[in-house]
């Protein structure tokens, strides 16, 4: 359990030098950044005689930093879990306790020339990280104790069935998903800038707080707002009535007060800080004109990981609530655009009937379907960059009104610590079990792949299946049973293949903006798999359970290799023998693709399309 804390950053005992520890982080993601996206050369790393010890030789042929205790594993994985230090041309060591030094000492020795403003804006937004972090690790101390002390109280040893004797399965997932919100994805060199936010927003705001956001329920003009719904929503306002029964009489009669008729306008979500920070006055001229009312009355909500995906509180049938909030976070400005209004619900209507169709792929998949989405559209201007800013997707819970008593828990909250003891949730699963680790991630491996590889090889549909949206269900012993997504418009879908099996899709399209259905080339579809899928998801389960349990020959990454094989083959008989041969090359035998995230952020966005190949790992 010592080595998962020093591994992952994720668990730590005492809390006593929360300074240092967020600093800690910060510097293994930058570490593991720059040997995973080859800003440095690879193969002058040296490895020392010395268990856990390693090397690199600068430029000058003289200089070396040295890394005292640092793990490397399989696809291009260095985990650094020590202290750096930089031994200078004249024989000087010194230790490297700061990410500026780091990038100071490094800059010249990159596999490309960065500026000083792409450095400079690095280093501040990773301050901001840090800072943000500390925050967290000093509020997270004091949950903990609160938590340990009630479990303590009545008895119960498991903090997930301590979650679940103490709360509905609804308000548990929201809960275990506020739990998980601590880290983030574990190779973002800026896990938690949020630049812009004060203390008190960061606070009572974030997931990672337990905070209750109030939302202000605003409206649109109908005839203002461009408006994509599913099939089933024939009429908008009677869907929003009954989903909100309790707001949509008090936001009739705030209407009726100014002397407007509900049925003209549609209801607006808005978050607190991107009204007060954004939207009074980047919309002022509509609030102004009056085809745009702000100031409606308020709906609790509770923020999930994603920061701007809320949850009503008032009742289990709500829908989430997804918004633009004008914040750099982690690597973009988090607006929503008409992109993603048009193709969620558009994407869910396809991939409803196809769960119906394939049964959930014998039951392992549900999904959060969006059932209907709005934005900001001026009847007369019709640009539909305008309303990336002002608009809404609303995203059913009903997966979650299942009746097998299963616990929906966001996989990014597996890795996070438990509150009474230097153990990941992940490792309490597998003790509930009473199954080895190997058979344990055997079966949620199974869980994970086959409807992820299923839907994609049958059906071009990539579900974006990472640690943010993705919640796993499991039984009362701990073991998956299934898994449920989210976000589906900025989802990558192959055209051709979806045609193939009947279902038509269609396209949206605008100036400028990336496309998310394809006719050509399939390799856009396949890399959204491969990096949301294989390497944000199981290869970091795979890291998880090395570093728990131990193994030196790999066996995770091999149990990953041994399903994906197995899914590959229960498929064949569905699919062309040509298709099926090539994906499954490159699936088990290709580099795997992911975002370049360090890279872009040190380019200072120049591309969000720049990639790096990972070694497969499970040719380990």
């Amino acid at each position: 359990m010592i080595e998962q804390q020093d591994i992952y950053s994720k668990v730590e005992t005492t809390f006593s030098n929360i300074p240092d520890f967020s600093m800690r982080n910060a510097l293994a993601r930058i570490i593991r950044c720059l040997f995973a996206e080859k800003l440095l050369d690879v193969s002058r790393f040296i490895i020392c005689k010395d268990e856990g010890a390693g090397s690199y030789p600068l430029s000058d042929g003289i200089s070396w930093l040295h890394f005292n205790n640092i793990t490397i594993l399989p696809a291009n994985t260095f985990i650094n879990k020590g202290d750096v230090i930089f031994e200078s041309s004249t024989g000087q060591e010194i230790q490297v306790s700061t990410h500026e030094k780091l990038i100071d000492v490094l800059k010249n020795e990159l596999d490309f020339s960065p500026t000083d403003e792409g450095i400079k804006r690095f280093n501040l937004d990773v301050a901001n990280s840090i800072h943000n972090d500390r925050l967290a690790r000093k509020h997270r101390k004091k949950w903990c104790e609160h938590i340990t002390h009630n479990m303590q109280t009545s008895g119960e040893t498991f903090f997930t069935q301590w979650v679940r004797s103490n709360n509905n399965l609804h308000a548990a997932a929201t809960f275990l998903d506020q739990w998980g919100s601590l880290e983030g994805h574990p190779y973002y060199p800026t896990w938690k800038s949020r630049p812009g936010l004060s203390d008190w927003d960061i606070e009572h705001l974030s997931a990672e707080f337990g905070a209750r956001v109030t939302l202000r329920l605003g409206a649109l003009r109908a005839d203002m707002t461009y408006c994509e719904k599913m099939p089933h929503i024939q009429d908008t306002h009677q869907w929003f009535a009954d989903a909100f029964p309790d707001i949509w009489p008090v936001w009739c009669v705030w209407l009726r007060n100014q002397g407007h008729s509900p049925e003209e306008w549609l209801p607006l979500p808005l978050h607190p800080w991107h009204l007060t920070h954004w939207v009074s006055e980047h919309f002022a001229k509509e609030i102004a004109a009056g085809i745009f009312l702000p100031d409606g009355p308020g709906i609790e909500t509770a923020p999930s990981m994603s920061f701007r995906t809320l949850l009503p509180t008032a009742s289990a049938q709500m829908p989430f609530i997804k918004l633009p909030v004008a914040i750099w976070m982690t690597s973009e400005m988090r607006s929503l655009q008409a992109k993603s209004i048009h193709m969620g619900p558009r994407i869910s209507t396809v991939i409803e009937a196809i769960l119906k169709a394939e049964n959930g792929f014998d039951g392992t998949l549900d999904c959060f379907l969006e059932e209907v989405a709005w934005h900001f559209l001026h009847r007369e201007r019709k640009d539909d960059s305008e309303g990336k800013y002002l608009s809404v997707v609303f995203r059913s819970t009903l997966p979650w009104q299942r009746t097998d008593n299963t616990l929906a828990i966001t996989v990014a909250t597996l890795f996070t610590a438990l509150p009474h003891q230097p153990l990941p949730v992940i490792g309490e699963l597998i003790e509930l079990s009473k199954q080895s680790p190997g058979d344990w991630f055997r079966n949620y491996a199974r869980v994970v792949l086959k409807p992820v590889i299923a839907m994609y090889l049958l059906y071009g549909i990539a579900l974006e299946a990472h640690q943010q949206n993705t919640q796993v269900l499991f039984d009362e012993n701990g073991r998956a049973q299934a898994m449920l997504i989210r976000d589906f418009g900025d989802g990558r879908i192959w055209a051709p293949a979806l045609r193939q099996r009947g279902y038509d899709l269609v396209p949206y399209t605008w100036p400028g903006i990336l496309p998310t259905v394809f006719e050509d080339d399939i390799e856009p579809v396949r890399t959204f798999v491969v990096d949301a899928c294989l390497v944000s998801h199981l290869h970091e389960v795979a890291i998880c359970l090395t570093g728990l349990y131990g193994n030196d020959d790999h066996q995770f990454w091999r149990i990953i290799g041994e399903e994906l094989d197995r899914t590959f083959s229960e498929l064949r008989s569905r699919l062309e023998d040509e298709f099926w041969l090539k994906e499954r090359e490159y699936f088990m035998s290709q580099p795997w693709f992911t975002r370049s995230l360090m890279r872009m952020h040190l380019q200072q966005y120049s591309d969000y399309r720049v990639q790096h190949g990972l070694k497969n790992p499970l040719q380990a």
